[in-house]
Parts: structure tokens; C-alpha cells; sequence
């Protein structure tokens, strides 16, 4: 046992030590900050030019372009934020930086100028770098030597995750659509501060770790790091083959990533061609994927015959998670215009009270046993770290004054109209309600293999996107508006919640069974790649969500993500006995 992390284990609160719920708690407020702005960037951007909270009247394509470039970018540019911890600055100081350009981020959108919205987003982007990736690192450091005890930290940890994702949309959804957008990406800001503050001012209780790495540490890593590159090089050393596929990929991207929001947006068409009917955009999109894979080919069967049968497993995997979130990303995109222009949100009598009181219950119950683990934090830490848990208690008491605010209101009311990001909620209740179920389930002599459980999270996703065909299926062509049910939204937000239980969690888990320690690293690159260009097509396809429900119909787009992960869930079935076979037998 490491004694040097005991002492965090003498002071617990709820069983884990007390510095866990410091990092569960600035986790929640930077969820809160992202979703919350995420739930109201695409409803601003192409909301109606006038009214009582007037958007900015883009047309689909460029808003949903430059949220693909953003998400793409936030699963990017944690590679590079984690060596700098690692190597330069340490974990705390990198999650403070973080924060803080963040803080600026949402500061700057909220001023709702176009200059100041791509300043806040690049400032969105370099700050999720620095700080998504080294609060787990923290984590890992301090449960060194309580390996028993990490499954259950990382499972409290989560459910800050979905408690900020929960919480954010709810106030930031709920402020920016019936107060103003300002107020919205304000408040994302506002948390965002004030989970820094808290975090910077609880650092007594965290010692040593994650502090700044000495020069002899930070040169030890330094030199595993190039003993590890040098024992690669000779089993598989770079050809010039792989330099100029690696290059001619990495041009190609990038072309792709800038070119498609500045033709879209700023109807910058620097490079204005077709190949074969393609368009700019796609064409280097299509050369950056077949250079990629290309790169796959030929490098991995220079290995050695277990580690490349296993990295193709995992190259196959990560194959199936770039189509997974190419439709459950759908939900940061086509899917809150569907609810704004498709959806009826208007209850009367009875059906208003009813979600009025669900609404609150959904509100208050999840706040009011976070507020308990606040108070339990503080019993046990507010001698040692007093401010910070003052600001966090600011924190909750905002928190509180806005929901009983709007509670009030809802209730003031005599008719309810539920607000477009009211249901994007769903996701993050549905994970807190059946997680435990799965992570029981997985554990169990009933955990099935690797290939099921793609099938599983690809056919349930499919599904949710079956009960939104489904019910659009009488919307016309070209219809620009309809008054569908809300409970296919419901049944599509659970189904798709399902499907990421059974896929989400399996890339990392996979990644650290099938793949050698000296390559842990570029696979890792890979699956974040592998996110990342899922994140990208997802709202690259959806902004045509107008175009295919005027050629063909709304019915038509939702089933192009019922079919698609279907039949690639299918594959995976299919796949069983080889990729059995390749991984070797790891489970």
C-alpha cells in the first residue's frame, strides 16, 4: 500500500477521501458550464432574428458546422493538455488554467458578437484541453496503492459528470431560452469561476499530488518516454511511407475542419471545386479518412502477430465508435431543432400541472442529495479549507435561488410550455438511474463479450432514433413545422441513453486490455480521434436535416440513424467469432 496517499484516507466523507468530492464537485460545475452552453448554442444561433429573445438567424449548416468543429476540437486537444501536466506543469495548476480560460470563454459569448462568439469558443476549446484530462489523472494519483477502492471513486466521480450535465442544462436551458441568451452562456461562466475557486483554495488538502513535476521526475518521464519510442521504432519503425500518409492526412483534415465552417458561416470558399460531384469540403474529408485507414493498414501488420491482431480488434471497435456518435451526437444538434419546430410543447390544465410537478420533483430531488453530500464535505474539511467551501456554498445558494425562481414562475403560470432543452435532461437522469444497474450486470457471470455489447449500444441507439421515425412519419416534405408527441423524444433519449451504457464505457476499457503499455499512448490518440471525427460527421450530416426533409421527408433523415447503427450492430454480431479470435482472450 502507498503510505504516501494514507493521509487522504484519515479524513473520509461518505467512505472516500474528502479531496474526491473536492474534484467531484469543480467536475460538476465544468459539465455544467459545457452543457449548459451547449443545450442553447444551436437554438441561439438559428432562432428567429426578432421576438421577445431574438437568435441570430443562421441558416442550419453553418450552426451545426461550427458546433461539429467545436466538439471535434474538445476531444482533440486534451492529447496535448495531458503531456503538458505530465511533463511541464503538473495537474492542479493545468485544471486551474483550464478553468479560468473557460471562465473567459463563456464571458465572451455571453457579450453575443460573432467576434466574441469565436473568441469564447477558441477559449472553450484551449481551456477544455488543459483540464479534461487531469482530474482523472488526479484521481489516479490519489487512490495509489487503494486499487479496491478506485472503482468506486471513478463511479462517484461520474455522477458529478451527469449531476453538472443534469443541473447545467436545466438553469442555463431554462435562463437562456426564457430570460435571454446573455444570461444563458453568463451563467455557464458564472459556475465555471466559482468551481475554479473552490478547487484552487482546497489545495491544502490534496499535498503533493498533482503538483508541479520536479526536473528529475519530469526528466525521469522524459527519458521512459524516448526508451518507450526507441523500443517501438525497432519492433515497428516509421517508413517513408507512413511520414507521407501521416502528412497528407493531417493536411487533409485540417483543410476539411477550417474550410467547412468558413464556407458555411463566412461563405469563405478558399478552395471552390468539385472531384466527381464532391464537394471541397467532403472530398478532403473522404481523402483525411482513406489516409487514416491506409496508415492502419499498412503499419499494424508490421507488429507482432497477438499485439496486431489485437490492435485490430481495437481498430474496429474504434470503426464502430466513430458511426456511434456520429447519430447519438445528433443530440447536441438536429435533435433541439426537432424539438423547437416539431415538437408540441404546450400543455394545458391537468397535463401542464402534471409536468409542472414532475418538473419540480426531477429538480429538487437530484439538488436536494447533492446539497447533502455539500453538507457532508463540509463537516469534515471546512477547518482545513474554510474559503473553499464557502464559495461552494455561494455556489448552491445561486443554485437554489434560481430554481426556487423559476419553479415560481412555472407555477405562476396556468398553461406550460416546456422548453426546448428541458429534454436533453433525460440523458444524464437516465444514467443515473440505470447505471448502477449496468456496472451490476457487467460485473456479473452474465457480462457478455466485446462484440455483443457494440451490437447492443449501436441496435438500441438505432431504436431511439426508430420511435422519432416513427412518429414523423405524416410530417410532409419540406414541412417546416409540426406538433409531434413529446414522448417520442422520451423513448429516443432512453433508448439512445441505453446504447451509450452498453458501447461508451468499453473503448477505454478495451483500450487498456488489448493494447501494450509502450503503446498505450497513440492508440489512445486513435479512440480520442475516433471521437472526435464521430462528433464531427454527426452534426457534418445533421445540418442537412432541412434539405433531406425538403427532398424527402423528416421520417427520412431520423431513419438514416436507424438503419445505419443497426446494421453496423448487426455487423458486430457477425464480427463475433473473429474478433474473438483476435483479441486473444481478453474479455
Amino acid at each position: 500500500m502507498n503510505t504516501s496517499t494514507e493521509n487522504f484516507f484519515e479524513n473520509k466523507v461518505l467512505g472516500h477521501p474528502a479531496g474526491l468530492f473536492v474534484l467531484f464537485f469543480t467536475e460538476m460545475w465544468e459539465r455544467f458550464s459545457y452543457y449548459g452552453m451547449r443545450a442553447i448554442l444551436v437554438i441561439f444561433l438559428t432562432g428567429a432574428l426578432i421576438g421577445d429573445n431574438p437568435g441570430w438567424g443562421w441558416d442550419t449548416p453553418a450552426a451545426l458546422s461550427l458546433l461539429g468543429t467545436y466538439a471535434l476540437f474538445v476531444y482533440l486537444t486534451p492529447l496535448l493538455g495531458g503531456w503538458l501536466a505530465d511533463n511541464k506543469i503538473g495537474y492542479r495548476m493545468a485544471v486551474v488554467i483550464g478553468a479560468l480560460l473557460m471562465t473567459l470563454g463563456h464571458a465572451s459569448m455571453a457579450v453575443e458578437t460573432p467576434t466574441s462568439l469565436y473568441i469564447g469558443i477558441t477559449l472553450l476549446i484551449v481551456g477544455n484541453g488543459f483540464f479534461k484530462p487531469n482530474m482523472t489523472s488526479i484521481i489516479s494519483k490519489m487512490y495509489e496503492g487503494h486499487d479496491d477502492k478506485k472503482d468506486g471513486a471513478y463511479n462517484i466521480f461520474y455522477m458529478g459528470v451527469n449531476a453538472g450535465a443534469f443541473i447545467g442544462i436545466m438553469l442555463c436551458g431554462w435562463v437562456g431560452e426564457k430570460i435571454g441568451w446573455s444570461y444563458g452562456f453568463g451563467l455557464a461562466g458564472i459556475f465555471m469561476l466559482l468551481g475554479m475557486l473552490q478547487f484552487y483554495f482546497a489545495q491544502p488538502l490534496f499535498g503533493d499530488i498533482g503538483s508541479k513535476p520536479e526536473p528529475k521526475r519530469a526528466e525521469a518521464v522524459k527519458d521512459s518516454s524516448e526508451e518507450s519510442s526507441k523500443v517501438t521504432e525497432v519492433l515497428n519503425p516509421f517508413t517513408t511511407i507512413d511520414y507521407v500518409l501521416m502528412g497528407v492526412f493531417i493536411v487533409s483534415a485540417l483543410i476539411f475542419i477550417f474550410n467547412d465552417p468558413l464556407s458555411k458561416i463566412g461563405d469563405i470558399q478558399a478552395l471552390n471545386f468539385t472531384v466527381a460531384g464532391i464537394g471541397e469540403s467532403l472530398f478532403f474529408a473522404l481523402l483525411a479518412a482513406i489516409t487514416f485507414i491506409l496508415l492502419l493498414i499498412v503499419r499494424i501488420p508490421r507488429y507482432t502477430r497477438i499485439e496486431r491482431d489485437r490492435m485490430i480488434a481495437f481498430a474496429i471497435f474504434c470503426l464502430f465508435t466513430v458511426f456511434f456518435w456520429a447519430a447519438f451526437e445528433q443530440a447536441a444538434g438536429s435533435l433541439p431543432l426537432y424539438t423547437r419546430d416539431f415538437t408540441n410543447r404546450l400543455l394545458e390544465g391537468g397535463a401542464a400541472m402534471t409536468f409542472k410537478i414532475v418538473d419540480l420533483l426531477v429538480t429538487v430531488v437530484p439538488l436536494g442529495i447533492i446539497t447533502y453530500v455539500l453538507w457532508s464535505l463540509f463537516r469534515k474539511t471546512f477547518n482545513r479549507i474554510g474559503l473553499s467551501n464557502i464559495i461552494l456554498g455561494f455556489s448552491f445558494v445561486i443554485v437554489w435561488a434560481i430554481v426556487g425562481y423559476k419553479l415560481y414562475t412555472e407555477f405562476q403560470t396556468e398553461n406550460s410550455e416546456v422548453p426546448v432543452t428541458w429534454f436533453a435532461i433525460l440523458n444524464s437522469l437516465y444514467i443515473i438511474m440505470f447505471a448502477p444497474l449496468f456496472t451490476k450486470w457487467w460485473d456479473s457471470r452474465y457480462n457478455p463479450p466485446a462484440s455483443v455489447k457494440y451490437f447492443l449500444g449501436l441496435f438500441l441507439l438505432g431504436i431511439g432514433f426508430a420511435f422519432l421515425a416513427f412518429g414523423a412519419r405524416n410530417v410532409p416534405s419540406g414541412a417546416e413545422s409540426a406538433s409531434l408527441s413529446m414522448a417520442w423524444l422520451v423513448f429516443a433519449y432512453l433508448f439512445h441513453t441505453l446504447g451509450e451504457l452498453c458501447l461508451s464505457p468499453m473503448g477505454l476499457s478495451y483500450l487498456s486490455k488489448l493494447i501494450p503499455a509502450r503503446m498505450i499512448a497513440f492508440m489512445f490518440g486513435v479512440y480520442y480521434l475516433a471521437i472526435a471525427i464521430g462528433n464531427k460527421l454527426a452534426h457534418y450530416v445533421g445540418g442537412d436535416i432541412e434539405q433531406i426533409t425538403k427532398d424527402y421527408s423528416l421520417s427520412t433523415f431520423f431513419l438514416i440513424f436507424t438503419i445505419v447503427p443497426i446494421a453496423l450492430g448487426l455487423v458486430s454480431l457477425v464480427l463475433h467469432p473473429l474478433l474473438k479470435r483476435l483479441m486473444h482472450g481478453i474479455r
